[in-house]
């Protein structure tokens, strides 16, 4: 596993932690931090999170990002931490579309 799989994977369990434990937003609802995805010269991570009913929490938790950046500094011995884009994984729906059609 090279160095940025291991980020990737810090990365997600700590912004899940921050996510869950830390942000106090009722707008954000149920979250789950599905992937982490870092750029190749790691300036740059995609967050892909998946939310427990609609989609409405990515507005919210977007503008978390500046909370959850400065949090993660606090934790990790980084010498720059990524800048954070967070995305909507839909690949369950898609699996779920997929799935009606096959059964037609």
């Amino acid at each position: 596993m090279g160095r940025a799989e291991k980020l990737d994977s810090l990365l997600m369990k700590e912004i899940s932690s921050i996510i869950m434990f830390d942000l106090n937003n009722p707008e954000i609802g149920f979250c789950t931090v599905s992937e982490v995805r870092l750029s190749p010269d790691l300036s740059h991570a995609k967050v892909y999170v998946s939310f427990f009913g609609k989609n409405y929490g990515i507005a919210a938790l977007k503008k978390s990002k500046g909370f959850v950046k400065s949090q993660l500094a606090k934790r990790l011995k980084l010498r720059k931490i990524p800048d954070i884009d967070f995305v909507v994984d839909d690949t369950l729906e898609k699996v779920d579309r997929i799935h009606e059609i096959c059964n037609k």
